[in-house]
């Protein structure tokens, strides 16, 4: 018998005492006895919550050394990818920076990709130093890396140029830039969490394209800047359509786009 039981018996016997010696009435003693009874019950029902609550207690502990050692994780996978982010950006940095100043493509090809440009307005070339840019929405939607017809159709022609005779031993670099509106239709952010991954899966794209019109991809490599090269102001929709782009950079036969570990252009 547990010490509370035992104490309980003990005062249901003293009341039980009082009550048969007359010293108190007997409807006093059957009050007395089932207060006791209740206040007993209480204080089970008290060490049971308690108990629980304990128990309840012990497990948040955990859940909470669990979630710091997720978010921790988590937070070590973000410096990592920033840290690789950073590396990329500088070593494209110093690839574009170190591009040819002048065209190196020949009269013909210069010629051909002219009349390209001529011929699709928001396609346009700069014979003096050989950089073709795609600006506005020709080959993709807003927030979209899917080329559209439009832009297959100058990819086409594009890679024609770039496989002839005079041409087929240079290199590009295709380089993705977006405007400065971040990244927000749920639907765009599961394809593309941000700005930069936006530029450089669309860059990616075009490769893509490019290789399936027979550019061989040896010949290619790809960037992406996000929002930060811009070459209008991104105050209205014809700034930021300017800097929705796609620049293709052509490369002379004698530049080596990666090598050593992806060292830069020489």
């Amino acid at each position: 018998m547990s010490q509370d039981i035992r104490k309980l018996c003990l005062i249901f016997s003293l009341f039980s005492f009082v009550g048969c010696h007359g010293y108190a009435p007997a409807w006093q003693v059957r009050q007395a006895q089932l207060r006791t009874y209740e206040m007993y019950h209480a204080r089970q029902h008290l060490a049971t919550e308690l108990a629980g609550a304990q128990q309840s207690l012990g497990h948040m502990a955990m859940e909470k050394q669990q979630l710091e050692q997720s978010l921790a994780a988590a937070n070590q996978r973000i410096d990592n990818l920033a840290m690789e982010r950073t590396r990329l950006q500088e070593q494209y940095k110093t690839l574009l920076t170190n591009l040819p100043e002048e065209s190196p493509l020949s009269g013909a090809a210069s010629r051909r990709l002219q009349e390209l440009a001529q011929r699709y307005s928001e396609f346009e070339f700069d014979p003096a130093t050989g950089i073709s840019r795609f600006t506005g929405d020709l080959l993709f939607a807003t927030g979209s890396d899917q080329i559209q017809s439009g832009g297959s159709n100058v990819l086409n022609e594009f890679a024609a140029i770039m496989n002839s005779s005079d041409t087929r031993d240079f290199n590009i670099v295709v380089v993705g830039h977006t405007d400065d509106q971040p990244v927000s239709k749920p639907s765009t952010r599961a394809r593309h969490e941000t700005n930069w991954e936006l530029s450089a899966h669309r860059a990616t794209a075009v490769v893509k394209t490019l290789a399936k019109n027979g550019l061989a991809e040896p010949r290619m490599s790809i960037a992406g800047y996000s929002m930060y090269q811009p070459t209008a102001p991104n105050s209205d929709e014809s700034g930021r359509q300017q800097n929705r782009r796609v620049e293709i950079f052509i490369v002379a036969p004698d530049t080596s786009i990666a090598s050593n570990g992806g060292s830069p252009m020489k």
